[in-house]
């Protein structure tokens, strides 16, 4: 098996100047890296990383931990992660948590008794935070992504979930549906709370009454979305629209529409957040309140490398993302909207940048 110094000696170079190509994060002259990079490849050269690793202290690892890695939201963060961890010498490590609880204890305890360098979590519903405030407490710096664990101030990307809900009600308003109900995800869940607020407040805003009837809670899988979606269009006054908050139960929504011969949005409108991978195979196609999925995982992987190499030490950070209303066939606007003159438009975000809080 070769060694460092066999490449170096190979490639001119230095074994330091070796060990920053493979590394990543030197700057290293185009000819002088290509000499190297040849060197590793004629030698079959493999660094003992686990040698490495027990001299710095370091094992340039990270962990990704998910609720629901089939959610089509989900894949766009471990791109977008990924991509930033690979940049700077890091390598991701995914699991799936199931949203249990259990699972996920053991997940982050399995990724500490590893040895990574930093973790990016998800957390799944419920209050038992002990084993993430351990975590950090043992040295290792934890970002969440999407959602923020109960009663802790911990660094956190996600979207801003209050304003993108309220935009797309404005936007149903706006084009005549004023009997509009939601399915929520679980309510223990900060972010299906938030979507619930927005959606309250886009409609008081308009004068509109909440009503109790029109809201039902899911849990953020394609058979509540079907379940609930049945239970709202059987009503004896059915809504004009429904808002989905996410979309994985939206496609258990279209299947109740169809079984039902409900159509939308003649029958019922029908928005959700999410844009659903392969949408446009959908007929109509949805309106969605879409995510930068990969820009939180982005995000979320640059917080945290900054603080394992010490390059933040400020308390937590919170990063709201803003979201886009994507407006689609599925709310097309009736022939008289009503109410439409009670709806302010938003504010827009700042171009430059998303708010932090």
């Amino acid at each position: 098996m070769a060694t460092i110094a066999e490449v170096a000696k190979r490639a001119r170079a230095s074994t330091g100047t070796v060990s920053n190509v493979i590394r990543g994060t030197v700057r290293v002259s185009p000819g002088l890296r290509a000499r190297v990079e040849a060197a590793i490849r004629d030698l079959d050269f493999h660094p003992n990383e686990i040698a490495r690793s027990l001299k710095v202290n370091q094992t340039y690892m990270l962990g990704l931990v998910l609720p629901d890695v089939t959610n089509p939201f989900f894949p766009q963060i471990i791109r977008g992660a990924e991509d930033r961890a690979m940049e700077r010498g890091f390598l991701l490590v995914t699991a799936n948590t199931d949203e249990q609880m259990e699972r996920e204890r053991r997940i982050v305890s399995a990724l500490r008794s590893r040895r990574v360098d930093g973790i990016l979590l998800a957390p799944t519903r419920g209050k038992d935070v002990d084993h993430i405030r351990r975590t950090i407490e043992s040295g290792i710096p934890i970002v969440c992504l999407d959602r923020a664990p109960a009663g802790m101030k911990i660094d956190t990307v996600m979207l801003d979930n209050v304003r993108g809900a309220q935009e797309c009600v404005r936007h149903l308003i706006r084009a005549g549906y004023n009997r509009i109900a939601i399915i929520t995800g679980p309510l223990e869940l900060g972010v299906a709370r938030e979507r619930l607020r927005g959606y309250e407040e886009g409609l008081r805003e308009a004068g509109i009454e909440v009503s109790k009837e029109l809201i039902l809670e899911g849990d953020f899988r394609e058979n509540s979305g079907y379940r609930l979606a049945k239970q709202l269009l059987l009503q004896f006054t059915r809504p004009s629209a429904i808002f989905v908050s996410n979309g994985v139960m939206a496609l258990g929504v279209l299947q109740a529409l169809d079984e039902l011969g409900v159509r939308c949005p003649e029958d019922v409108a029908i928005a959700n957040f999410d844009d659903i991978a392969g949408d446009r195979s959908f007929h109509p196609q949805l309106t969605v309140v879409s995510q930068p999925g990969y820009e939180i995982g982005a995000r979320g992987a640059t917080m945290l490398m900054d603080r394992i190499e010490g390059k933040v030490t400020r308390k937590s950070t919170v990063v709201r993302m803003a979201p886009t209303l994507i407006v689609r066939e599925s709310t097309r606007a009736r022939a008289a909207p009503e109410r439409a003159s009670l709806v302010q438009s938003p504010e827009p975000y700042p171009k430059d940048a998303a708010p932090s809080l």
